[in-house]
């Protein structure tokens, strides 16, 4: 149920995700092998007795440009980027990665359908084609698509040759100054043909909610559209163990639809400490036919978003602890992959984040099946742009004729997903100014009603003075602010709703492993490297630290969470150096574009990070020429005291206070004098006591390799991947913070070498060949799993290093 007034918003929700399957009565065809691909215009290509014997054989998700090379000349845009305040246009480099995903490009391959027949029905279904993705069957244009973010789907039943080969081709065309960031190129999520019978549920159009929960039973509601007459549904609530829990049937048929109420007692309810999947088994019959099945995952748990409480989950207020992503994943790219997101969910649990916002995308239903297992409330976002430009060739060009089906598309494919928390419509769209845009917010937020009744909608916002006059914030939902600290006060008065969220905050700065001197706080500060300090005291134009936003969350109870820019580095966007080359990834991330923590992390972990302790020093100390310098020292810990020794000698307790945002959530000793030692912090409990510790030392020089992997053993699917870390180590295996060895990598058994990554944003080194720098001390090497199983052996070398070799298996 879902109550909209100008006063508050009060919202109960249930939700649930789809599962797909291989039943009887369907068939799903991932079509993943076999392809062929080519870049270029090539006019001809979609006839079936085209020639494409000379092009690249890839597997899909597929992402042509990750491939590079890095070019300066890619993409190159003159702009003033309105958003950060920028009122002179200045020549951007690396804005969208300085890969070459601008071009068209072609993709080929071919699958069978047996035993088709007239009773069949055939749909073909792309989760996300970058972009402007034309579709062609058997030699005729089946239909064209615009946004690359979208999913979409057509009926291809009149164009399958029975039992015969059909040939899909498809063209992608992407064009310069349509993107902010690096959006990848080519098929980069799954292409899957789904053949049913005539007399079957109708695409995405089952809703599982559940209107009315208790502690001791839950109403689950099961709606679904269907193609046929005469037809009976049954449907049976399984739990996360495969038992029976209710059973129901109906041939209550009416307008195409059943509408199911089944009652499940005693409920497991689905949060982010406690991810409790159901099963829904839904079976339709034409007679005693089995004429088509679908087997959903859902979770059952309520949603509560109320000026009285601000937000609460299963009846407990809580604030989003969420980060904002893009779909990018290093290395890999654009190229959806399981294995890269389950790792990216674990660093993040393991940091106390518990939401994440996709930004600004919609997100692959690979990420939000992990999140709904693994537990971790989702922001599904759709646009970055709607009728006014942010670029020459964004968005902007489609929405009149796309936004209301892309966002249709993008809400019945993913709103059975228990992770999904909240809709977004959009982030700092330049229509947040003007009566226009107020009417596009509403029309926006009205389609996202129509189609699920059940969630809020939100809006990136950073024009917090205009929306506040216009009443575009006003009639949101939820009103977003990016960034604008110093305005949620008054935001919070003038807004109706009673509640803020931290839709977009901090905007940080830092490069892992390097710091820079004086430590101070900064703006767009730059330096002769291109690399930002982990001192997490640098910041941008238009955001803030994140000790800041800290306050807000803890001080005011009306603020209902936060959703940091980012989690991770992406490629592109290399604020403060997208004037610069070479530099051509983020700098905002908590973790780096490889995946390793940065300082930042620890921090952020010292307070969302409520089970386990933190405590963690930087800088490193190894700083030979600052011998007697002034280096201060901060420590990042979940205690409120600390004692800090260096060479056994004490340099005093901090205990955080109330002086400045800083103080209040970091230890800083600003004073120390570097020598080079064994630098040690202890930390005390309540009553003054040492409760943990934790050292570093100076390091000799890089004289071995240590290998830690993430995953010991693999699916041989060809798809999983192992992250396996690389550092240095001095002879007494003290970690080199420092070094920058270039290392070579060398896979070999059942499995192949697949990519590696250091962080370092301006790194011109290509992912995929296997050698790569070390980047302070630090690497990672992806190792991919063949289809065949057996033992895979990595070996990294390095000169003037001892080897390092690890052993994987594959099953």
């Amino acid at each position: 149920m879902i109550r909209i007034s100008k006063a508050f918003i009060c919202l109960s929700i249930i939700f649930s995700i789809q599962f797909s399957i291989k039943a009887q009565s369907r068939e799903v065809i991932t079509l993943k092998k076999d392809w062929k691909f080519i870049k270029g215009e090539h006019p001809q290509a979609f006839q079936v007795d085209f020639d494409d014997s000379s092009w690249q054989e890839v597997s899909v998700p597929h992402d042509w440009a990750i491939y590079g090379p890095f070019n300066k000349e890619v993409d190159k845009q003159v702009v003033a980027i309105t958003q950060n305040g920028e009122k002179v246009a200045t020549e951007k480099t690396g804005r969208t990665g300085a890969l070459p995903y601008i071009g068209t490009g072609w993709y080929r391959t071919q699958f069978t359908i047996d035993d088709f027949d007239a009773s069949k029905k055939v749909l073909l279904q792309f989760e996300g084609a970058m972009s402007e993705p034309e579709i062609f069957l058997n030699g005729k244009k089946v239909g064209e698509w615009k946004y690359g973010y979208a999913y979409f789907y057509f009926d291809v039943t009149d164009y399958i040759n029975p039992d015969l080969e059909n040939t899909l081709a498809i063209k992608l065309t992407n064009v310069g100054k349509s993107s902010r960031w690096y959006p990848g190129a080519g098929l980069y999520r799954n292409v899957n043909v789904i053949v049913k019978n005539k007399s079957s549920f109708d695409h995405w159009s089952t809703f599982i909610t559940t209107p009315s929960i208790s502690e001791q039973e839950a109403q689950v509601k099961i709606t679904t559209q269907v193609s046929g007459e005469r037809l009976k549904l049954e449907a049976r609530i399984l739990s996360e163990d495969g038992e029976e829990l209710r059973f129901r049937e109906s041939e209550n048929l009416i307008n195409n639809s059943f509408e199911l109420n089944l009652k499940v007692d005693d409920p497991e309810l689905w949060s982010p400490e406690n991810p409790y999947l159901y099963t829904a088994e839904l079976n339709l019959y034409d007679g005693d036919q089995l004429v088509d099945q679908q087997r959903k995952r859902f979770g059952i748990r309520s949603l509560n978003y109320c000026p009285e409480t601000g937000f609460s989950l299963n009846g407990e207020t809580r604030k989003f602890k969420g980060v904002c992503l893009h779909h990018d994943l290093g290395p890999l790219g654009a190229a959806v992959n399981k294995s890269a997101l389950r790792r990216q969910l674990k660093i993040l649990k393991d940091m106390g984040a518990d939401a994440i916002r996709s930004a600004h995308n919609m997100p692959s239903f690979e990420q939000l099946e992990l999140c709904d297992e693994m537990g971790m409330m989702f922001l599904a976002e759709s646009f970055d742009e709607w009728k006014k430009p942010k670029v020459e060739n964004g968005y902007n060009r489609f929405f009149d004729e796309y936004a209301e089906q892309d966002v249709v598309n993008l809400v019945r494919a993913t709103r059975n997903h228990p992770s999904i928390v909240m809709w977004s419509s959009g982030n700092e769209v330049p229509d947040q100014w003007g009566s226009e845009g107020v009417k596009r917010a509403k029309w926006l937020q009205d389609i996202f009603h129509r189609e699920d009744p059940t969630r809020p909608v939100t809006v990136g916002m950073d024009q917090v003075k205009a929306v506040m006059e216009s009443g575009f914030g006003a009639i949101m939902d939820v009103p977003g602010l990016n960034y604008r600290v110093h305005l949620y006060e008054e935001a919070y008065e003038r807004f109706p709703q009673g509640f803020l969220l931290g839709s977009e905050t901090a905007s940080t700065v830092s490069s892992r492993g390097i710091y820079k001197f004086p430590v101070e706080k900064a703006s767009m500060k730059t330096y002769a490297d291109f690399q930002s300090s982990s001192y997490d005291l640098e910041y941008c134009s238009w955001s803030n630290l994140p000790d800041n936003d800290f306050v807000l969350q803890d001080d005011k109870p009306w603020v209902i969470g936060e959703f940091v820019w980012t989690g991770f580095d992406y490629l592109g966007e290399p604020t403060p150096y997208d004037e610069a080359w070479p530099s051509r990834s983020s700098y905002f991330g908590i973790n780096d574009l490889a995946g390793l923590p940065k300082d930042r992390y620890y921090l952020y972990r010292s307070r969302w990070n409520t089970v386990d302790e933190t405590l963690h020093i930087l800088p490193h100390w190894n700083w030979e020429g600052r011998e007697g310098e002034t280096t201060p020292v901060f420590v990042y810990t979940s205690y409120d005291s600390a004692e800090l020794f260096l060479n056994g000698k004490s340099l005093g307790v901090q205990t955080k206070n109330n002086k400045t945002p800083q103080h209040r959530y970091r230890l800083m000793w600003m004073d120390v004098k570097y020598e080079p030692g064994t630098l040690k912090v202890v930390a005390l409990d309540e009553n003054g006591n040492p409760a943990a510790e934790k050292e570093i030392k100076t390091a000799g020089k890089p004289h071995k390799l240590i290998l830690d992997p993430d995953v010991e053993t693999l699916k041989a699917d060809g798809e999983d991947i192992a992250f396996v870390t690389v550092s240095v180590v001095d002879k007494n295996g003290v970690p080199c913070p420092t070094a920058t060895n270039q290392l070579d990598f060398k896979v070999t058994g059942a499995g192949e070498y697949r990519a590696a990554c250091n962080g370092d944003a301006t790194s011109l080194e290509l992912f995929h060949l296997p050698t790569m720098k070390l980047f302070s001390g630090k690497l990672v090497v992806l190792v991919k799993s063949t289809e065949k199983p057996g033992n895979i052996k990595l070996k990294v070398t390095g000169k003037d290093l001892k080897s390092a070799e690890i052993s994987l298996k594959s099953i």
